[in-house]
């Protein structure tokens, strides 16, 4: 047997895991669990699964789910037989496992040999013994259990000693050195952003960025928490934070580690994993990112327009309208403090739209642009945005690169209220969770609006930042018969007078529900409205209550009746794009759902679009309100079975991952590849003619592909999550999506751990150290990518250990250790022949061939270059010699012999081309032009920067910063069409 509770409840019996019931049995063996070896009193049980008010019938339940439990762990035992496991005595019950088998005993075996290694004088043991206890945990305590049980002091008490361990972790980890620490950062960086007014907690964090090389980051942090404590507790810093940052104060640790020059990446490899060259002129790296707000000022590229379409119906709300005019000053004259408004209401009455009407109107007044982000605070999938997500977007709206994004949620804010500050903006936060969601994406000087959107009543902004609260109620009568006017013309309402006014009444006056009776009452002008109120009065008050309103029944008897209406084909996808991710869905996907052909599943889509159960936000992708995505949910559970569900997923799933892996095979030819289970009869994947139709299809479904890989890690069964991620990888390293990659990767590695899948949680390791390295956190990267070997080491897997030896040379470079990186690379041959890699071999020979262009070997980098282009051609790898060539170019460059340069350049420049392979061209690009400048000819410099500046601000890739430096250089424009980003 085995169980978790750090995280999921689970169980497994001969490594098959077992189905533990209904939550409150779960719930039971979760608080077992974790009184692993004690008795557990009965009244103790009923305090825990029901609190102070327990049924009747509660002991005889708790008696039930005691028999379940039993036959489950020990399905072979004789009937009236006494239990080996789940034993009666002392007034309750005793769970007696082997301690090895509960990963909160281990975590705690673990915790206490470590505090024993401390005593011993071995700081270092002891914290290898606390990295690992930690490795364990999983998420809160009692995942998965109801979630006031989940909140119970018994759970929450062992939630606090796995905090405890953290700080301990921490503690020692400083005694040790940077190799420890930076190890333990990235489990401190997470806690802390989970009790972000826990002051020791805090103060620990920042003394480890500190002492990581993270400086200016720790300062940031002091003053996030400090800013913190006075908003929300009216408090000053405690002893412990003023005295971290003291610490910091008086440390002279650089902000981060010196960057290798002339440069520190190959130019490309065969499997296109390696990043892109740097400028030929030995110009240094750019810091992955700014280390506080302060230390750079930004200029936005752009003047973000991001509101969505006004709706020409809008109808009525003219004196909430009003309210919101009145708290800006007149025109002409500018905000004295940042301007807060929310809007709240129930779901389904019009917050979001007269929001994005009152921005419209309004916008004028804010010349440096509008953003707009739903936060996703009610989705039905729970897939709530994370602030930082949404800081990222604005962050990008404003052209900051990727690479210059701080990580950490505080260091980001900064930056983001940095770039607003005095600027005129409005942000437009739709559909919010709650107040600490909100927060983070204020802006922090005057001159600026912010309109909140949500269903909860957002009082911590109203009382602690000063929102101005607008609250939606139904529709008047009067509006609502303006509402039904505006869509079906004026002349039928009057026609229909009572019929209209029992259509109001039976809609509850909610807008959503009036705008799908409408929709139906439109597409069909021969029905009358009378037939259409009596249908509403047959269904009204049939359904239960999404939140307990009577307008809210009445929406959703709406929605029924407009269900009902639905061809059966409709209907059913109706509830299967319940199970979709988000945010929108193609027709591709909807299919998948569906298990049909997409000619076969467009009627639907457009029944549903007409009845207004779904919209079609431009052609070919479809969303729908998150009501009637509850809705749909709810009538998936109610009406298809759990098998038919899982089924439809799957489908999805597979759809998402095999067409991703066909885009990227069609990216990447011969990249090393893991075999993926055949995908689902149904799953429809698509396939593309060429690279750039496969790279366009990843960017249009990136949003959706992220949130697959969130949604498989928080409730998947499969391997989808890593694997997807891991098929991402190459495309967000080379577009400097560094931010979504971390994020990506790490809901795989923590997917994989929970599965325990090995080798998911070694490539998911691997792509963690090499993105680590990306955003110079190169002790983090390290630590990723040697768990990875070990775990590669396990599987004995040959082409694993010699990808993360690559990686781990390149990680060398970064950090100028060139002959370390050779040994790397060394190793990785080694593992290359023993798997026969043709392609890894050629890619290692371009790899040290660059090596040696850094060591300024460069007569020894032409000749593994020339090896590199050989073996690629040998094979027919089109990207692999495209690498070689370009290399070989950089080699010639260095020798002085430009023209061979030029000629070499030129291959590699065709190849990209042929391949449609936009950065590495841009990179092959930026070296042309390093050239033609060496030669003394600027016009044809420029003409090279600029095309591979149009490139790269294509995608806002962040080698667009260095190409604009050097195109300054010749005095020559940034862009043809945009402002330069100065920093």
């Amino acid at each position: 047997m085995r169980f978790t509770v750090l995280g999921p409840v689970r169980a497994w019996r001969h490594g098959t895991e077992l189905e533990l019931g209904p939550p409150k049995q779960r719930a039971l063996l979760a608080l077992l669990l974790t009184q692993a070896g004690q008795p557990v009193a009965v009244h103790e049980i009923l305090d825990v699964l029901w609190g102070q008010d327990p049924p009747d019938s509660a002991v005889n339940v708790v008696h039930r789910h005691v028999g379940a439990l039993r036959r489950l762990l020990e399905p072979d035992l004789p009937t009236r037989a006494a239990s080996r496991r789940l034993v009666r005595g002392s007034g309750g019950y005793r769970l007696d496992v082997d301690p090895d088998a509960v990963d909160l005993l281990r975590f705690r075996a673990l915790r206490d040999e470590a505090r024993r290694a401390s005593e011993a004088g071995d700081p270092a043991g002891a914290t290898e013994l606390l990295i690992e206890a930690l490795g364990l945990w999983r998420g809160p305590t009692a995942t998965g259990i109801p979630p006031r049980t989940q909140a119970h002091p018994v759970f929450a008490a062992v939630d606090r000693e796995h905090l405890a361990v953290v700080k301990e972790a921490a503690e020692r980890a400083l005694e040790t050195g940077p190799s420890l620490t930076g190890r333990v950062l990235i489990t401190l960086r997470h806690a802390a952003a989970h009790h972000q007014l826990d002051e020791v907690l805090q103060a620990r964090l920042i003394v480890v960025l500190a002492a990581t090389g993270h400086q200016a980051e720790a300062l940031g942090v002091y003053q996030a928490v400090r800013a913190r404590l006075a908003d929300e507790l009216g408090l000053d810093p405690g002893p412990e934070l003023r005295a971290a940052q003291q610490q910091v104060l008086r440390q002279s640790v650089p902000a981060g580690p010196a960057p290798a020059t002339p440069a520190d990446a190959p130019g490309g490899d065969a499997d296109d994993s390696v990043p892109p060259t740097e400028p030929a002129d030995g110009q240094n790296d750019e810091p992955a990112g700014p280390e506080s707000a302060g230390e750079r000022t930004y200029a936005p590229k752009v003047r973000p327009a991001q509101l969505p379409a006004d709706l020409s119906a809008f109808t009525g709300r003219r004196s909430e309208l009003a309210r919101s005019h009145a708290l800006l000053p007149d025109e002409g004259e500018q905000p004295a403090a940042v301007v807060i408004s929310a809007i709240g209401g129930m779901a389904g009455v019009g917050k979001t739209t007269l929001a994005v009407r009152w921005a419209h109107e309004v916008a004028h007044r804010f010349p440096d642009g509008q953003l707009y982000v739903n936060l996703r605070g009610f989705d039905p999938t729970g897939s709530v945005m994370d602030p930082a997500d949404a800081i990222r977007t604005f962050l990008d709206a404003f052209g900051v690169h990727p690479n210059r994004i701080p990580t950490g949620l505080d260091a980001q804010a900064a930056l983001y209220r940095s770039l607003l500050a005095g600027r005129r903006v409005l942000v437009l936060l739709d559909n919010a969770r709650d107040t600490e969601q909100v927060r983070p994406l204020l802006p922090g000087a005057p001159g600026c609006l912010a309109i909140v959107t949500s269903r909860n009543q957002l009082h911590g902004l109203i009382a602690a930042d000063g929102a101005r609260p607008v609250t939606l109620d139904v529709l008047t009568v009067s509006e609502a018969r303006e509402f039904l006017a505006r869509r079906l013309g004026a002349d039928r309402l009057t026609a229909e007078s009572d019929a209209a006014d029992e259509i109001v009444a039976l809609c509850g006056r909610l807008p959503l529900a009036l705008a799908i009776v409408s929709a139906r009452a439109a597409v069909h002008p021969g029905f009358p409205l009378s037939s259409i109120a009596a249908e509403l009065r047959r269904g009204h008050g049939s359904l239960d209550a999404f939140a307990g309103g009577d307008p809210v029944t009445d929406a959703r008897s709406v929605f029924s009746w407009s269900y009902r209406t639905l061809t059966p084909a409709a209907a059913r996808l109706f509830r299967l794009l319940a199970l979709h991710p988000g945010p929108c869905c193609s027709t591709a996907a909807a299919a998948s759902l569906a298990g049909l052909r997409e000619p076969e599943v467009r009627p639907a889509l457009a029944e549903l679009v007409r009845a207004q159960l779904l919209t079609e936000q431009m052609p070919g992708r479809f969303a729908s309100h998150e009501l009637l995505r509850a809705y749909g949910a709810e009538l998936a559970h109610a009406q298809d079975s759990k098998d038919d569900r899982s089924a439809a997923r799957h489908r999805m799933q597979d759809h998402y991952l095999h067409t991703a892996l066909a885009a990227d095979t069609s990216m990447a030819p011969h990249r090393e590849r893991f075999p993926l289970p055949p995908p689902a009869p149904g799953s429809g994947p698509l396939t593309f003619a060429d690279a750039r139709e496969a790279a366009d299809w990843i960017e249009r479904e990136r949003s959706v592909l992220l949130s697959s890989v969130e949604q498989d890690a928080r409730y998947g069964s499969t391997g989808h999550c890593w694997r997807l991620a891991a098929i991402l990888e190459l495309f967000l390293d080379r577009r400097g999506r560094y931010q979504d990659q971390l994020t990506m990767q790490t809901f795989a590695v923590t997917a994989a751990q929970r599965l325990g899948d090995v080798y998911g949680q070694a490539h998911a390791h691997q792509v963690l150290g090499f993105v680590g390295g990306r955003l110079r956190r190169h002790d983090e990267a390290r630590a990723q990518l040697s768990r990875a070997l070990e775990l590669y080491g396990e599987l004995n897997d040959p082409v694993g250990m010699g990808r993360t030896h690559r990686y781990l040379a390149f990680q060398s470079n970064r950090l100028g250790r060139h002959l370390q990186a050779l040994e790397h690379y060394r190793q990785a041959a080694v593992h290359y022949r023993e798997a026969s890699h043709t392609s890894g071999l050629g890619s290692i020979f371009n790899e040290v061939g660059w090596t040696h262009i850094l060591l300024g070997e460069y007569e020894t980098a032409l000749a593994e270059c020339r090896q590199s282009l050989a073996l690629h051609q040998e094979i027919g790898d089109r990207n692999g010699e495209a690498a070689a060539w370009d290399s070989l170019g950089y080699a010639h460059h260095h020798l002085r012999q430009y023209q061979q340069a030029l000629a070499s350049y030129g291959h590699a420049l065709d190849l990209y081309r042929e391949l449609r392979d936009c950065p590495l061209e841009a990179d092959t690009l930026v070296h042309i032009g390093d050239t033609q400048a060496a030669l003394g000819a600027p016009v044809r410099a420029s003409s090279a920067w600029l095309r591979a500046l149009e490139i790269f601000d294509g995608f806002d890739h962040p080698d667009a910063e260095g190409v604009r430096d050097k195109l300054h250089s010749l005095g020559g424009p940034a862009h043809r069409d945009s402002p330069v980003l100065r920093v």
